[in-house]
């Protein structure tokens, strides 16, 4: 079961890549990203809730089979970080690199209250949370750039 976890978690091993894995577990996101746009809006969500469940669960098990405080190695919640962030974005690359720059960007810098959620809530919850929270930010800011300027 353990085995499961981490790859899960590891978002199939990409966390474990050398060098920035948050950044690889956002990778890994778009063509999981490009495979769930195929599906109406409602699985999209659902397929979504599932992933953040799942994440909830496999980052605090990952956490404590390592022994480490949210590990590097652990990419889920960047996966779902990043899907939060492409929800209804136009499916052409402008959009991706933009989706990506953003997310990686709140994910890294940590503005108000991602940093706050990061440093006050711990375990599966906390590894999950402030992804989504940069998602979320990552997410509004991409929809407004794709409204103000003629990408594709």
């Amino acid at each position: 079961m353990d085995r499961l976890i981490m790859l899960l978690a590891t978002g199939f091993g990409a966390g474990y890549l050398p060098k920035a894995p948050g950044t690889w577990g956002t990778l890994v996101a778009i063509p999981l990203h490009l495979l769930l746009i195929r599906l109406a809006p409602a699985p999209y969500g659902l397929a979504l809730a599932g992933i953040l469940v799942l994440g909830f669960f496999v980052a605090g098990s990952a956490e404590k089979i390592v022994d480490r405080a949210d590990p590097g190695l652990v990419v889920i919640d960047e996966i779902a970080g990043m899907l939060i962030t492409l929800i209804g974005a136009p499916s052409h690359w402008q959009a991706l690199a933009i989706g990506f720059c953003l997310f990686r960007f709140f994910d890294i810098l940590k503005p108000f209250p991602i940093r706050l959620v990061d440093q006050r809530i711990h375990g599966g919850i906390g590894i999950m949370l402030d992804d989504v929270v940069a998602g979320l930010y990552s997410l509004l800011l991409l929809q407004l750039i794709c409204r103000l300027l003629p990408l594709g």
